[in-house]
């Protein structure tokens, strides 16, 4: 129990990276551009952005692939199609569409694009709209993370608690046989011996029964959670890491049962 919960919070965290990663990817503000900018220009300030430390990743859309972009969106309805056709010309502008490392970032990079320089050559910048979306946004994502973080803390303890109670139990329907080695003259590591080699060996059958136990259950989940977080396929994950996961479950089921046999024997052993 204790080395599935183990196993947990590390599928755990998994989810939750793909989760705010998901979400910040929805994230962006769009820079519109005056009709009759220069593309140099754009690009020259394209530029500017991208040396920002807090951008991530700078696109550009010039006037001719958004008109392409909003024909094929919208090439199943005649009416806008003709009225395209009326104008005649592209009335589109082109964009800078700018993603941030961060979602509190984006106040920084809108403020930084109402400069004088840039402000001839700017129709419009998308942050004022998308602001209270963005603020909300990054509030779910820090939810995640603080509730991420208290549930690996809780399911730790928990998970301490299982082995330890569970190895007293053991030690304590042995404690006639520790009173007998005990009272013929065993040493404090005879006595402690067999019962953290038991635990080196229970703790590494658990790791793989963890496994055994994680794989059907995760292959169920799966898809589940791919269809509210694109992307993300937890049962590939698992398998793709699965000898770490066996090395990591290892070496945690037999550091904690040593561990747990060694301080629940002392109490019979102070005796």
């Amino acid at each position: 129990m204790a080395l599935l919960v183990s196993l947990g919070l590390i599928m755990f965290d998994e989810v939750t990276e793909k989760s705010i990663t998901s979400l910040q990817d929805k994230i962006d503000i769009i820079v519109y551009f005056n009709t009759n900018t220069p593309e140099d220009q754009i690009l020259s300030i394209k530029q500017s952005v991208e040396s920002l430390s807090e951008v991530k990743n700078v696109e550009y859309v010039s006037r001719e692939q958004a008109l392409q972009v909003f024909k094929n969106r919208h090439q199943d309805e005649q009416s806008i199609s003709r009225a395209i056709d009326i104008v005649g010309e592209n009335p589109l502008e082109a964009s800078l569409n700018i993603k941030a490392f961060e979602p509190n970032q984006y106040a920084i990079i809108a403020e930084s694009l109402n400069n004088q320089t840039f402000k001839g050559f700017i129709s419009e910048v998308s942050y004022d709209k998308s602001k209270v979306a963005i603020d909300r946004l990054s509030a779910i994502i820090e939810y995640i993370n603080r509730g991420g973080l208290a549930l690996t803390i809780l399911l730790t303890i928990i998970a301490g608690l299982i082995v330890f109670n569970t190895i007293r139990l053991a030690i304590y329907s042995n404690r006639d046989e520790i009173g007998i080695m005990r009272a013929v003259g065993a040493s404090n590591a005879l006595v402690r011996g067999p019962f953290m080699v038991d635990g080196i060996v229970v703790g590494v059958l658990a790791a793989i029964c963890s496994l055994i136990v994680a794989a059907p259950a995760l292959s169920v989940v799966s898809p589940y959670l791919n269809k509210f977080i694109p992307g993300l396929n937890i049962s590939a994950y698992f398998y793709s890491n699965l000898i770490s996961f066996l090395g990591w479950q290892v070496l945690l089921g037999a550091g904690i049962g040593t561990l747990s046999s060694f301080l629940a024997v002392r109490k019979y052993l102070k005796n």
